[in-house]
């Protein structure tokens, strides 16, 4: 028998913890699936749970029945730390985890593994930007389904009472984008934006707003990729460009290049590129926090550390190349194609919980050393994606043995498609759908398309792109509720 332990149950690690109990028999193994979260969250649709037009519970379901059904062990717990060569006596892998419901809560207890794959997904940051986020109460959130439901309240109550001030009154301003210098996840924040814009519109308050969208990419359409070249009706463009002509046509303000230093309650203070200070006052405020890895340890039998495991982050290093380069010198071949611990080989991490070797949007740092560059994302399709096949790979060398050829999901080979809502409504709504391959660019393949294929890369807007949206929305939680023929869904 082995057993196989899922650290994290997200996108990355739900969809390990399925393929792995589809593929493995239940009578001769066992899966067992580690959370502190006692619900599975489709957090693309918190979008619309941020604006009110979308219920919490549409986007979440709970975990513990799903897995009983299916026959997964399920912990609700947060992984602590990771016992590689086993601890004390116990030669037996395992990890220490903390319950965070039940009975047990704030008990410890130690798991047992033969595989183990770290999904556990980021550490919200907020901290990082004094002031910044919900706790601090200066900010909303759209990370969670509980930040969502609380900002959707929020932008409701702002709106009821816009409708009520008198002709002439100052404009409320809404601010939205990235709370840190070195955040992830502009595509999220983007989405936001333009659909607060879109239902300020709906409730014919839009002439008594002003909608700013700041950011850290040095020019909009980054997305922490650095940019794209695609086509769009036939012409050759670029996602700047792209983007720029929907901000123009929204009316809505980009601050890019900034790094917000902190949050008050109705204003901060962020940093250009150059190193200067600005004051922005505002109303509304959703900014996302910069990602780390969660406080995950790991330690040898006698309790000392292993700090090689992680990065400084604290994600877990995998098989990429991590060693420091100038960003003339990174390359698509630095990485990981495993996601295989170069130290432990039946450890693995998938999803936002490995390390990448480095970033793709070109890196600046302030005058100040202040860092305002995008991470890089790793988050959607890519989690999937890497979960599955980190999971197949598991299923091989249970299998055939240690010596089965691991499966591969490079993000340098990996497409992915970006669908963000603009506005939400089956006639009127509209999103801005964006196809990538690969998502790490390969400038040796594609020297004249900045690093990606010159027709797998594209961009459209419209109606169509909100009704993909949905059918993703619809699709997905289908899938993760594990209903008939799930796996025909891809990741």
């Amino acid at each position: 028998m082995a057993r196989v332990v899922v650290l994290g149950a997200g996108i990355a690690g739900h969809t390990a913890a399925m393929h792995l109990r589809r593929k493995l028999s239940r009578h001769k193994h066992e899966v067992v699936v580690v959370s502190p979260r006692a619900d599975w969250n489709w957090v693309p649709s918190n979008i619309w749970v941020g604006t009110g037009k979308m219920k919490k519970k549409e986007v979440v379901f709970p975990l513990a029945p799903l897995y009983k059904r299916k026959g997964v062990i399920f912990h609700q717990a947060a992984a602590k730390i990771i016992y590689p060569e086993g601890r004390g006596d116990d030669p037996k892998p395992q990890v220490e985890i903390e319950f965070t419901g039940g009975k047990n809560e704030g008990r410890r207890a130690l798991v047992h593994y033969d595989y183990l794959i770290n999904a556990t997904g980021p550490l919200l940051n907020f901290k990082a930007t004094p002031g910044l986020g919900p706790d601090a109460g200066n900010s909303y959130s759209v990370c969670t389904a509980d930040h969502a439901e609380q900002t959707g309240k929020a932008f409701q109550e702002i709106v009821a009472a816009m409708k009520e001030m008198p002709e002439g009154a100052p404009k409320k301003r809404f601010l939205i984008g990235t709370g840190n210098g070195s955040c992830t996840c502009q595509g999220a924040a983007f989405e936001y934006c333009f659909n607060t814009e879109y239902d300020l519109r709906q409730a014919g308050v839009r002439d008594k707003a002003e909608v700013v969208y700041i950011t850290n990419e040095a020019q909009l359409g980054d997305f922490g990729m650095n940019g794209m070249m695609f086509k769009d009706n036939g012409y050759a463009t670029d996602s700047q460009l792209w983007t720029e002509s929907l901000f123009r046509e929204r009316g809505v303000k980009a601050i890019t290049g900034a790094g917000v230093r902190e949050v008050r309650k109705n204003d901060l203070t962020w940093e250009d590129f150059d190193g200067n200070m600005h004051e922005l006052p505002f109303d509304f405020a959703m900014l996302l926090p910069p990602f780390s890895g969660i406080p995950l340890e790991a330690k040898k039998a006698d309790g000392t550390d292993i700090p090689e495991m992680f990065n400084a982050g604290g994600f877990m290093k995998v098989d990429g190349d991590y060693s420091p380069k100038s960003p003339e010198e990174w390359s698509h071949k630095d990485w990981p194609k495993t996601y295989q611990s170069p130290l432990y080989p039946n450890i693995f991490a998938a999803g936002i919980a490995f390390a990448p070797p480095h970033g793709i949007s070109k890196p600046h740092k302030t005058p100040n050393g202040t860092n305002i560059t995008p991470a890089p994302p790793r988050t959607g399709m890519p989690s999937g994606s890497i979960g599955k096949e980190v999971a197949m790979s598991i299923v091989d060398l249970i299998n055939k043995g240690p010596n089965a050829k691991l499966h591969e999901a490079s993000m340098a080979v990996l497409g992915a498609a970006c669908v963000a809502s603009t506005g939400t409504g089956f006639k009127k709504g509209s999103a801005a759908a964006m196809v990538m391959f690969p998502i790490v660019p390969n400038f040796d393949e594609y020297p004249e398309n900045a690093g990606r294929h010159p027709n797998l890369s594209f961009g459209k807007i419209g109606l169509f792109g909100h009704w993909t949206k949905f059918l993703l929305h619809v699709g997905f939680i289908y899938k993760a509720k594990w209903k008939p023929f799930w796996w025909i869904i891809p990741e």
